[in-house]
């Protein structure tokens, strides 16, 4: 059943080009830069986050990834500026993606908060090494009679561009943006029923996004509640996740999410002194995966930082001071 379960989702990935190609992420309040470069520079440190994720634990071949993420302002010309970089490690099945963004924002002050604009630039490879498992029927062929089928080691690289906006106050955050807007297509080579090399192509889906956040402070000044949103879609799919975080003491946080049709996520972490933080989540399936996974873990850390010239104490030489 696990080997049956592997084929459908490897199907699903390589051959279906109607089936989302982007990363699931319990920490996507984190995770802002990989997707949205409007958000590039909108806090006054440097900001970097590594993401690793383990999915449906139980399932031969889930995907595991690995996020890892910086955001950088900077000044130029009397100006805010932002800089991100964002690296993506995927590997589901047989399939190995390494996603490598660029970004850029201009920052400006609007109202009491910063709107950040931006625009990404990616670097997409693809790696296969297909190894397929067909079942003994009469309905089914093998991968070498079907031409939209990718056979043999393959290694693509696409090219694509992003685009975003990213306004944040101190207490509120909203994101809009889109990755592949070129849409490019991966070209893997295939052996079609002829025998004759062909070829089979896979686009790059495009993917629009709303991210929405608010820090409400409670009556007691100890206590934070910060409710968000997370919508992700490829115009024939929408995944939704909801989230509530309950922060004491800007110190510790526990919250949960649900996403909807799919999961519901528990998550814990700590602020660290200087800078640090540790997250941890956990996704219970509520999908029928529940019957075959043990469910998703995801780990987080942070470090906010920033980077000033210490001024040496000046000394004056004065018979006052003397």
């Amino acid at each position: 059943m696990k080997k049956s379960i592997l084929v459908f989702f490897a199907l699903t990935v390589f051959i279906s080009a109607e089936a989302q190609q982007e990363r699931q992420v319990s920490h996507y309040m984190y995770d802002h830069i990989s997707i949205n470069p409007g958000f590039a520079g909108s806090s006054d440190m440097i900001s970097t986050h590594a993401i690793m994720r383990q999915q449906w634990v139980g399932i031969e071949g889930a995907p595991r990834d690995v996020i890892l993420n910086l955001s950088a302002p900077f000044r130029l010309f009397g100006a805010n500026h932002g800089a991100g970089l964002s690296i993506y490690y995927d590997e589901i099945g047989f399939n190995q993606d390494i996603n490598l963004s660029l970004s850029y924002a201009y920052q400006f002050t609007l109202g009491t908060g910063r709107l950040g604009l931006g625009i990404s630039g990616s670097f997409l490879n693809r790696k296969l090494d297909p190894v397929w498992s067909i079942p003994s029927s009469p309905i089914h062929i093998s991968p070498d009679q079907d031409a939209a089928i990718p056979t043999g080691k393959q290694n693509e690289f696409v090219f694509d561009i992003g685009a975003g906006v990213f306004y944040q106050t101190d207490e509120l955050y909203v994101g809009l943006s889109s990755t592949h807007i070129m849409q490019d297509e991966f070209v893997y080579q295939t052996e079609g029923v002829s025998s004759s090399l062909s070829e089979a192509k896979e686009k790059v889906i495009r993917h629009f996004y709303l991210t929405a956040g608010y820090t409400l402070q409670l009556s007691n000044p100890a206590f934070e509640l910060q409710p968000s949103v997370f919508i992700q879609s490829d115009t024939r799919a929408t995944k939704i996740d909801l989230n509530t975080v309950f922060m004491y003491n800007k110190k510790l946080w526990a919250g949960v999410t649900y996403r909807v049709g799919s999961a519901v996520v528990g998550m814990a972490g700590v602020n660290i002194l200087n800078g640090v933080k540790i997250g941890y989540s956990y996704d219970f399936d509520t999908s029928a995966l529940s019957n075959y996974s043990k469910g998703s873990h995801e780990v987080m850390i942070g470090y906010d930082f920033i980077i000033g010239i210490e001024r040496v104490p000046e000394k004056y030489k004065s018979i006052r001071f003397l």
